[in-house]
């Protein structure tokens, strides 16, 4: 079941403003943008979340879809199920998609060429002759629906173009490859490099300059922009805060970070960036969950996980006492208002099982969760926050301030 209808879900996460205020009306623009494909992959790097969580095969999982890619990536440790839940739709039918052709399709070759290449006419044919037999109706009829993007022909084309082309994150970076160009600049560069020290370079020569360039600075201020990778108003505002005003500098250096951090030839986040595709000559730069080595694993488990619309506090509220013991929640803290917080960790402390570990991610560097929980509540609860700034540090996709394990006592 579907659930609330997604818009209703978005606008209870998003509108915490009146209509008629600036604020309000970011929100109420964000919300109209976010009920669409806004991820074509997840933006959190699942190594990190996997030495976090510690999975095993006791592990009762809850998190956040997404682009689905985690989810499947998780599926490597062998959790005894995982429940995804998103308040966007879409994301709920990528997953879906991922998991059935996970399951569906005959091979590694074909699980590859679907996801990893996304760009081939015979994708088309393998959808309809193994996937869309498994999905439901309604997730059958998002990928067989008609849409403006394919010029009105049905989604599941996207996988015929290049999927990572499409969803409001693709569409954005298409938008900045094309600021390259009109700057002069080819920051793709570094996806040839041989080292760290090259990465820098090219840094240097391609992209530290793009951020100077004063047509790139209006657009980059501009929270509208943002809206193409997820970021709500309330999120944006507490960056920019933290960089006391100027976003420029924290794209700057997150990016730096994001190009720089790590080697490239390992760092699919930054071939996503740089150049809308993974690496599918050397397979190294391609998201765990499409590599030949997980490939039987993820399959055989591949039914314990599911995928349904809703958002955390109201799928925890139906729940057993103690039934879970991993929560990830992405970057959804930085969404909410603090009493939104407190209601979510009460269900937390109530559902998890002692030793249950919870993750999330935040746009700027301190954990809202400090100040939003009451002191009996927030004694629950231990934060490993050295830990968690170890992490963060190994975070290849960079694009986050902070990581965050929580521990219920």
């Amino acid at each position: 079941m579907l659930g609330p209808p997604a818009p209703k879900l978005v606008e209870k996460s998003v509108h915490q403003h009146k209509l008629l205020s600036k604020k309000g009306l970011l929100e109420r623009i964000f919300s109209f943008w976010f009920d669409s494909l806004v991820y074509n992959q997840i933006w959190e790097d699942p190594r990190v979340d996997m030495e976090a969580l510690q999975l095993d095969s006791e592990s009762r999982m809850l998190t956040i879809a997404s682009g689905g890619c985690n989810i499947l990536a998780y599926l490597a440790q062998k959790p005894r199920s995982i429940t995804a839940v998103d308040i966007n739709p879409n994301h709920i039918f990528l997953t879906r998609l991922k998991l059935a052709a996970l399951q569906a399709l005959p091979t590694h070759y074909d699980f590859f060429q679907f996801f990893g290449f996304a760009n081939d006419e015979k994708n088309i044919e393998k959808y309809h002759q193994h996937i869309s037999p498994r999905l439901d109706d309604q997730t059958r009829a998002f990928w067989e629906g008609k849409n403006w993007f394919q010029k009105l022909r049905p989604r599941i084309r996207y996988f015929k173009k290049n999927f990572y082309d499409y969803a409001k994150l693709g569409l954005l970076l298409r938008f900045a490859h094309g600021l390259t160009k009109v700057v002069r600049k080819n920051p793709s560069r570094i996806l040839g490099a041989g080292s760290i020290e090259e990465q820098e370079q090219i840094f240097n020569e391609t992209i530290a300059p793009f951020f100077d360039n004063k047509i790139i600075k209006a657009i980059g201020r501009n929270p509208l922009i943002l809206f193409s990778l997820g970021i709500p108003p309330r999120q944006y505002a507490v960056m920019k805060r933290e960089m006391s005003g100027d976003i420029i500098d924290l794209f700057r250096e997150r990016i730096k970070r994001l190009t720089c951090g790590f080697p490239i030839e390992d760092n699919y986040f930054a071939w996503q960036a740089l150049g809308r595709s993974y690496d599918t000559r050397a397979r190294r730069a391609i998201p765990d969950y499409l590599k030949e080595s997980n490939y039987d694993v993820l399959k055989s488990h591949a039914h314990r996980a599911s995928a349904i619309v809703g958002n955390l506090t109201g799928f925890l509220r139906d729940q057993p006492a103690k039934s879970l013991n991993r929560f990830v929640f992405l970057d959804s803290q930085d969404w909410m208002q603090p009493w939104q917080i407190h209601e979510l960790w009460a269900e937390v402390e109530r559902t998890g099982m002692p030793g249950s570990r919870i993750i999330f991610r935040t746009g700027a560097k301190a954990s809202p969760v400090e100040e939003a929980l009451p002191k009996a509540l927030r004694q629950r609860f231990k934060y490993e926050m050295q830990y968690s700034k170890e992490l963060h540090k190994q975070d290849r996709s960079a694009i986050y301030g902070g990581f965050h394990l929580y521990v219920l006592r």
